[in-house]
This record gives structure tokens, sequence and C-alpha cells, in this order.
């Protein structure tokens, strides 16, 4: 269980192919208090760390994990937003975010707002319910909060955030472009309830 408040921004140091593929991602997490086994955020996406360094550590990505995300992540040098998991006690900063990708989202435009950045972003509309104006949604591993929504042309659903300068400098978020995939999760309470009204409609 994550919050999406980013606390590292990791690269993919080396990609190894074995059953899965095997990342090693640097860090700046002490990773003396990171055992193995735990589970970090790694732009959305929950993983196990396999293997640790003194800077660095590892996790496997399944083929399955691999086809419902962004596929540009996975790669030599690319930045993760790293998130350790929350610990009982720990701030609830953002929402409850479970590392499970709904999606692969695309942005389809970004344009300055005062000092923010706004994001438009399209996504399968099957997504459609469980996204709303002033809801949470998670985008590569960050919360953020949802301020409008419309129904695209192409029959994808289409939404946008405002990345504020504090979310840019401390994420990938900073970077974004037109045409970038990102992994998206849903509020998982929307999801839940998305799910309980198909069931009674059934």
């Amino acid at each position: 269980m994550f919050t999406g408040i980013v606390t590292d921004v990791g690269t993919v140091r080396k990609v190894e192919q074995r059953g899965d593929i095997r990342l090693v991602i640097q860090t700046s997490y002490d990773l003396a208090t990171v055992d193995l086994g735990a589970s970090i955020s790694c732009s959305g996406v929950c993983l196990t760390v396999v293997d640790k360094g003194e800077d660095w550590f590892a996790v496997d990505v399944s083929g399955e994990t691999i086809s419902k995300t962004a596929a540009d992540h996975w790669r030599d040098g690319a930045k993760l937003n790293l998130e350790r998991a929350l610990r009982l006690g720990d701030e609830l900063g953002g929402h409850i975010v479970t590392g499970h990708v709904d999606a692969v989202a695309e942005v389809v435009g970004t344009c300055p707002e005062g000092d923010s950045t706004r994001i438009g972003v399209s996504v399968p509309n099957e997504l459609a319910p469980m996204i709303a104006p002033k809801g949470s949604i998670t985008l590569d591993g960050v919360s953020l909060t949802v301020n409008d929504v419309r129904d695209g042309e192409d029959g994808s659903m289409h939404f946008a955030i405002n990345i504020i300068p504090h979310t840019a400098r401390h994420t990938t978020l900073g970077e974004l472009k037109s045409g970038q995939q990102l992994n998206v999760e849903v509020d998982v309470l929307a999801r839940y309830i998305d799910r309980m009204l198909a069931a009674r409609a059934h």
C-alpha cells in the first residue's frame, strides 16, 4: 500500500533479460533500511526488492506487468518515481494507492497555467466511470487531483491535472511531453464502487 507521494527518483542502471526482466535501479534510499522482499512503487507499479547494494536495488518485472504498463519505463536509463510501502503511523499525504496499474494513459497536451503546468491525459473509455472532477488519480505513481473530465472524439476519455512546481522538481512529471505514456491507477474506492454497480446490473 502506498500514498502516491514520491520520495525519490531512481534511474534504471541495468536491464537483464531472464525468465522475467530484472531491473537494477539506482536510488538515494538508505538501503540498509530496505529489506529483501520489501515492496517499492516504481512509477506506479508495486515491485518486490530481490537484491540490493549500497546505492541500488533490483526487482523482477514479469511479462504480464510489462504488457499492462508503459513500456518506456523498463529500459536502461529510464527515470522512475519511487515510493516505499506505507507503514502504520505514516502520514497519508496523498491517497490510498495499491500499485496495481489499471491502464496505460497518454499525454495529449501540456500548457503553462500560472506557475503550474496543465496536463491533458487520454485514457481508455472503460475507466471513464471511475474518474471524476476533484477526485484522485495516480499517474506514474504520483497522487494527483483531477481538474476536469471530458469525452474524447476517438472514444477515449480525457482529463486534466495540474503539476505544481514542487511536483515537477521532485518527480518525473516535470518532463512530460505530448505522446508520452503513463501508468494510471484510478482511486481504489472508485474501482470497488464501479465493480459493485456492475454486479448489481446483472
